[in-house]
């Protein structure tokens, strides 16, 4: 292999830049030609591919985004559309993709892998913690530390104004960010998608705590069952007394610099897709379990669940009261 390309695509994600930094530096270290792909599939119909030296990822590690930039392809769904892009990748001489993204840049790599000679490896990069096969995907340390840094703040106003607060963060399949943020800020309550949020119970709950507490945070991520936080605000209303407001965090959460620990990992994870493809591997995800390099099929990435851990959810409910 001569020849490779890297890109980013789907949601952005905090450390994508530290991933696509680490690809270009391993690639140039095995005597790789590496290419960036811009706007992720789109730019692969579109033939938007430029050559990346190691001087391209200067400077990069700290910035949040990406800066390939990356894109959603309604083309690239269509069998002509992966072929268009799989005639440009082979104009260009690439043998080797890397796609640094979520389940829907893996379904997308898994469909061209199966229809084209090309050898794919994927490298998890999405806020929501959510591909089966890695502890950790890239840029979620980052967006948990940025709705707990707001979530601090929002504690100090309800504190003041004895208020409860139901805050919104992103999640609209999985709760592992709310349920890190909901431990780590002390919060009241944590409503997921995982979980039966019951309304009754929420209000007993708020009810009990109105005795002891005058302010309260509740958690919810935005695909709770229940609906998002002003759903389910409406449903409890005023039961417990509590004077409410609602603060939806939002997409702040996609970006930012990443931390320490997005970084690392990145930097891993970007390194050991180049090592992957000098191996001849293809059709896997790199991932990071008990902090070693592995591996597995692409396929079970985004077809196999990834579940939240049942134990840190009651240890929120224990440590709330």
């Amino acid at each position: 292999m001569k020849r490779i390309g890297v890109f980013t695509s789907g949601g952005d994600a905090p450390g994508m830049n530290a991933a696509i930094r680490a690809v270009v530096r391993m690639a140039v270290y095995h005597n790789l030609e590496v290419f960036g792909i811009r706007s992720g599939y789109r730019g692969m119909i579109n033939d938007d591919i430029v050559p990346l030296e190691s001087k391209s990822a200067s400077n990069i590690i700290q910035r949040g985004g990406t800066i390939l930039r990356t894109a959603r392809s309604e083309e690239f769904m269509t069998k002509e559309g992966r072929e268009k892009a799989f005639n440009n990748l082979q104009k260009h001489g690439i043998e080797g993709l890397i796609g640094i993204g979520g389940d829907g840049t893996f379904k997308g790599l898994t469909t061209f892998m199966d229809e084209h000679p090309v050898k794919v490896i994927g490298v998890p990069g999405t806020i929501d913690n959510d591909l089966y096969g890695t502890d950790y995907t890239i840029g979620f340390d980052t967006a948990v530390n940025t709705a707990l840094d707001i979530i601090d703040k929002i504690r100090d106003t309800a504190a003041a104004h004895e208020r409860l607060f139901y805050v919104e963060v992103m999640g609209r399949d999985t709760g592992f960010i709310a349920v890190d943020v909901g431990i780590a800020s002390g919060a009241e309550y944590i409503a997921i998608p995982e979980t039966q949020t019951n309304i009754d119970e929420l209000r007993e709950m708020l009810a009990h705590y109105r005795k002891d507490k005058s302010s309260a945070i509740i958690i919810v991520a935005e695909g709770d069952e229940e609906g998002n936080a002003f759903e389910i605000a409406n449903k409890v209303k005023d039961a417990a007394g509590y004077d409410y407001r609602i603060s939806v965090i939002g997409h702040v959460q996609r970006g930012g610099s990443p931390t320490a620990l997005d970084r690392v990992l990145a930097s891993r994870l970007g390194a050991a897709a180049v090592e992957k493809l000098v191996e001849e591997k293809s059709g896997i995800m790199v991932g990071e379990i008990n902090w070693e390099i592995s591996e597995i099929p692409l396929k079970d990435a985004w077809e196999r669940h990834k579940t939240i851990r049942h134990r840190l959810i009651e240890l929120a409910r224990i440590l709330s009261m």
